[in-house]
């Protein structure tokens, strides 16, 4: 490294005295969670430890960003607008933030754009008051909007850069899009978001200096993953370098596909001379809350992980990596796993390197595998990999490979139109059809097609919200491996919905 930790420490190894402060954003109540309990955190986990958050000292709390009211509804049978509501009167001196995904919340395709603007102030008016947003595309026209309409209303609000390893993920390109967020957004920080945990000491090195020449006076937050072990040193490399915030997680729902420990981080900090004021106290009594539920419900504890180079070819989400695995083997098809890792970094150079987060992390790993279990590359394409190729999504970083790309046309259903068309308003048929539903009922109804958000509502009335398991993607496995040649397949996995057609 041209610089590194060490030039924090005087003679004899001891603290340089540096007195800047670090702040600390909690993320054990939201990515935490979704990174190491399948999102399965449940209200009554939350309210009961609410009033000690609401004490540590941390800059903010993260909550919820789509896809924790994606699983409540779904699968916890929870409502997510009543958890919101009653962590905040728990709370109520904490900044609870919310993270907006792009224009689809939580869904693939993009929503209406009332459905965005609404989601903002329902947002706003269940307390939040910093809410930020990301896109994977890295496409600032996707968020600008919703980034005004939370400032418009009072909001602190943050924008993501969200962080991959690919030719196109450049300093330069990540120094743009800063500059891009503030011009067209006006937002209070800048975060670094990375979700892969691809980050490294050296690499930091010029990305930060990069990003901080240009964002002035604002704070810049980093969000890694301890997929590849190296966040904790990164999050202290970082620190030298002037990153303001750090995103960390309480032990035990810290380190393995989920963030760096508060416990370690700011003991580490503190040796290095930097001012972290939290209580110590009180990050125990949390840790010890949900050590307790671990071992009730059986729930992991967050583990270090082994270094990795092989995470940097394929770049998938630790989740979604071992759910390959497990559904390949229990298909009888466990020796392809090495191959399908190979397509999946094949694929995504192909397709002008998305960064492997939702939705693109999902939309890769199921072309990967169907091109590996049919044995003909892009013979069937999903409708989601034809809207991308298409720009459906956004601006694309660099051009699809030609003949990758004539094959995911012809292919592909002949149904989606070239260009994408404008989204007529939403909000007005659905006031419609449901004349005696509250705003965020209707919200919930937007997200959720079919009978999700009337079969939430039972649960809750009867009681019988128990945790339901999702369905796997084995079914679309078995079906690939036993027929080549597949006319129409729907399956619905999780928050992936995947329609396969032949081209017509």
């Amino acid at each position: 490294m041209k610089k590194s930790i060490s030039a924090l420490l005087g003679e004899g190894g001891r603290p340089a005295g540096s007195q800047r402060e670090i702040k600390i954003i909690d993320t054990t109540l939201r990515d935490a969670h979704q990174s190491l309990w399948a999102t399965r955190m449940r209200t009554r986990h939350i309210t009961p430890v609410a009033g000690v958050f609401n004490e540590v000292g941390f800059q903010n709390v993260d909550l919820v960003a789509p896809i924790q009211f994606d699983v409540a509804v779904r699968y916890l049978k929870e409502d997510p607008w009543e958890r919101v509501r009653l962590t905040h009167e728990k709370a109520p001196d904490t900044k609870f933030r919310a993270l907006i995904r792009s224009k689809n919340i939580a869904a693939f395709d993009f929503l209406a754009d009332d459905v965005i603007e609404k989601w903002v102030e329902r947002l706003y008016a269940n307390g939040f008051r910093v809410i930020g947003a990301f896109d994977g595309l890295n496409d600032v026209n996707n968020i600008a909007a919703g980034l005004r309409k939370a400032k418009s209303l009072g909001a602190e609000t943050f924008g993501a850069l969200s962080y991959c390893e690919s030719p196109v993920h450049t300093d330069e390109l990540y120094v743009q899009t800063a500059k891009e967020i503030i011009e067209k957004a006006d937002v209070d920080t800048i975060m670094l978001k990375d979700a892969g945990g691809l980050l490294t000491p050296e690499r930091v090195q010029t990305l930060i200096p990069a990003i901080k020449s240009v964002i002035g006076d604002r704070p810049l937050e980093l969000h890694s993953h301890c997929l590849t072990a190296l966040a904790p040193l990164v999050y202290l490399e970082a620190a030298e370098l002037g990153c303001d915030m750090l995103h960390t997680s309480i032990a035990p729902l810290a380190n393995g596909a989920g963030q760096p420990a508060t416990q370690s981080i700011v003991r580490n900090l503190r040796e290095l001379g930097y001012k972290v004021n939290v209580d110590d106290e009180k990050i125990a009594q949390i840790s010890e809350h949900f050590s307790e539920i671990a071992k009730r419900e059986g729930k992991p504890f967050g583990k270090p992980l082994e270094y990795d180079a092989l995470h940097y070819k394929h770049q998938l989400p630790g989740g979604m990596l071992s759910n390959f695995q497990e559904q390949l083997a229990t298909a009888g098809l466990e020796d392809r796993f090495d191959e399908l890792l190979e397509e999946i970094a094949r694929v995504r150079a192909e397709l002008a390197w998305p960064i492997m987060i939702t939705p693109f992390a999902q939309f890769v790993g199921t072309q990967a595998v169907m091109n590996v279990i049919t044995g003909e590359r892009y013979s069937n394409v999903p409708n989601e990999i034809k809207k991308y190729v298409l720009g459906y999504y956004g601006r694309l970083l660099g051009p699809v490979d030609p003949d990758v790309y004539d094959r995911i046309i012809a292919n592909g259903s002949s149904d989606i139109a070239m260009e994408r068309q404008p989204i007529e308003p939403m909000l007005p048929d659905l006031k419609r059809r449901y004349p005696e539903a509250t705003e965020d009922e209707l919200l919930l109804r937007a997200m959720f097609a079919g009978n999700q958000v009337d079969d939430m509502k039972e649960a809750i009335k009867n009681g019988t919200n128990d945790e339901v398991v999702p369905s796997s993607m084995l079914g679309l496995v078995k079906d690939l491996a036993a027929k080549r040649k597949t006319g129409r397949v729907y399956i619905k996995n999780g928050d992936l919905e995947i329609n396969l057609s032949r081209g017509e």
